[in-house]
């Protein structure tokens, strides 16, 4: 049983509450923040044992044997590693650090406590990817030659979103979808990354259009706004058809689409999402596997790799920052 605090109230953290929940070999037994009332809240709301008012305070509990770390993006990378002083495995939430250095250097620490450490990038765990990869290597749509990824969203219910200290953007925030669902249905990494942003007032960019190229010569696009409406999805074109997928990140479904056939929708609902990922971290600590093989360090640490290197090309050439 993985007996799971969690440090943080973020929005996203119901959501995780949630998909534990619904499993019967995780639970929650308590909930931090910076100060007891919030996490009081939610702990009174979902029926946890524990609420403390700082992280610190549950990393001292020997009740809990897993952390999930929440809080705001810049903030990972610390507490991942403080967590794994604790003697606690550790369930990150994406991104797992602003840069690869941190990123690496929190998997040594894991492997240096014999701990497991994971980044929660729930997308590559969903179904219907396990499946479209399946498609993929089968040849169902011939070679894969090009893709795209769209989306957009409001940044109202994160107020520090804008802030690109505190890791805040849509490039952060949405791009790694991108980058880690493409390592894993093709099997190798981003090789590079171009593109434009468009900057809000407090630094972070609140727009972009990015091209990516992979190992495999597969070209990708990859844009985000927080200011209008764009289709939120992902089209994998090959040479005889292509793969429509709404909403890529919590996929429940995807087109088939092959020339001069019906089109062949996959479905896989689910009320939670994030549970699959929960469950893949749960079978790997109980088989005593401390990298999943998966979310990997190294395409974490690929993923991050990229991410930052777009963002201070931005930052550099004055775009934001």
């Amino acid at each position: 049983m993985l007996s799971i605090g969690i440090l943080s109230t973020a929005s996203i953290v119901p959501r995780f509450i949630a998909a534990v929940q619904e499993t019967d070999c995780c639970k929650i037994e308590a909930i931090a923040s910076r100060h007891i009332e919030p996490a009081q809240k939610l702990a009174n709301q979902y029926r946890i044992p524990k609420a403390y008012g700082s992280y610190d305070e549950l990393l001292a509990d020997s009740d809990i044997n897993t952390v999930y770390v929440a809080m705001i993006s810049s903030e990972h990378a610390s507490w991942s590693k403080k967590a794994l002083e604790a003697g606690k495995q550790v369930l990150c939430e994406k991104p797992m650090a602003l840069n690869p250095d941190d990123v690496r250097d929190i998997f040594d620490l894991a492997k240096e406590k014999n701990l497991f450490v994971m980044e929660m990038q729930k997308a590559v765990f969903l179904p219907v990817f396990s499946e479209i990869k399946d498609l993929i290597r089968n040849g169902a749509i011939g070679k894969v030659t090009m893709a795209s990824f769209s989306s957009s969203f409001s940044t109202g219910y994160n107020s520090w979103f804008t802030d690109l200290a505190k890791g805040g953007g849509p490039w952060y925030s949405n791009a790694g979808y991108t980058v880690a669902l493409l390592q894993y249905l093709f099997d190798c990494k981003v090789s590079d990354v171009s593109g434009l942003c468009t900057k809000s007032i407090l630094s972070a960019e609140n727009q972009f259009e990015t091209a990516m190229t992979m190992e495999n010569g597969l070209l990708a696009s990859c844009r985000n706004s927080t200011l209008t409406i764009l289709p939120n999805e992902a089209v994998l074109y090959g040479e005889r058809g292509r793969i429509e997928i709404p909403n890529f990140w919590k996929a429940r479904k995807a087109n088939l689409i092959i020339q001069g056939n019906d089109p062949v929708t996959l479905n896989y609902p689910c009320e939670h999402e994030l549970i699959y990922e929960v469950l893949h971290a749960y079978a790997c600590i109980r088989n005593g596997i401390k990298e999943s093989p998966i979310m990997t360090a190294d395409m974490s640490i690929s993923t991050a790799g990229i991410l930052y290197k777009m963002s201070r090309q931005w930052q550099d050439s004055g775009f934001i920052g």
